[in-house]
Order: structure tokens, then C-alpha cells, then sequence
């Protein structure tokens, strides 16, 4: 079974990181639970510098629910990559993010993985509508069809 393409045009946005030492497996390439940090680290970024989240003492945070990724061709330190990030689903309260991982420069993905992020009050952690300002940045990243 082939698995369908992620090229980098079909992204909205891209956050660079610079792999590191410690990053790399025994086998040599980056370890798989390590993808998962690039993923959060690209989003939060995003969320910070673009939607005005305010991780350390605003009202709403965002909780991952779910996540997942496929791995397509090794990543390794020194490489220098980029997350590539668009959004499949805009909800109220809920939004499900779509990233890919490429080589710089690069036009096809390494790797590709999607979470849920659900906002929620920081105090009673219940469920609350995404602030404008934070919707606003977030709309840039949606994907029709």
C-alpha cells in the first residue's frame, strides 16, 4: 500500500528546528517519539507569536487529546528542518491540526501527523470556545477540501 504524497506546497506555514545531538537513536536517526516534540514545539510557537496564547497566565490553554504519525524517509542530527502546518479542522472549541516534516529545502515530507488540540479554561479545565484573537491566526491555517 502506497502511502499519498505530502508535498510542501500544501502547507500554510512552516516552523524551522534544528535537530540535536541527542535527538538520534541508537540506529543513527532521529527517534520517533522525538517527532512528537517537533509537532508541539511548531504549533505552540505558531499559537504564541501568531495567536497571542498566553501559556504561562492566560485563561485558556489547549489540552491534546489525540495524535499520530507516519514515517516516510529518516531525519537525523545535523539536519535542519521545517514542520510544515495547515488545519483540517476548525471547531469551537476544538481544532485538528495537519504537519509535516521536511528536510530543508526538501518538497516532500519525511514524515507527516495530525493532533487535537481541545482549549479549555485553565481553571476548571472544562471545555471553552477558541478567543477570537487565537481563531483568527488559526483560520489562516485552514485547508479547503
Amino acid at each position: 500500500m502506497s502511502q499519498p504524497q505530502h508535498l510542501r506546497g500544501d502547507y500554510r506555514h512552516f516552523q524551522p528546528i534544528t535537530t540535536r545531538w541527542h535527538d538520534n537513536d541508537i540506529y543513527g536517526h532521529v527517534n520517533n517519539v522525538v517527532y512528537y516534540s517537533y509537532f508541539d514545539s511548531a504549533v505552540n510557537a505558531y499559537l504564541i507569536e501568531r495567536g497571542g496564547l498566553d501559556i504561562h497566565e492566560g485563561g485558556v490553554v489547549g489540552f491534546v487529546v489525540s495524535s499520530s504519525c507516519d514515517y516516510f524517509a529518516s531525519i537525523a542530527f545535523p539536519d535542519r528542518i521545517e514542520v510544515g502546518l495547515r488545519l483540517g479542522t476548525l471547531g469551537n472549541s476544538s481544532v485538528q491540526y495537519e504537519l509535516a516534516i521536511f528536510k530543508q529545502g526538501e518538497e516532500e515530507a519525511c514524515a507527516a501527523g495530525r493532533f487535537v488540540h481541545v482549549f479549555v479554561d485553565r481553571e476548571s479545565n472544562r471545555p471553552v470556545p477558541i478567543p477570537e484573537t487565537l481563531r483568527g491566526a488559526l483560520a489562516e491555517l485552514v485547508v479547503e477540501g
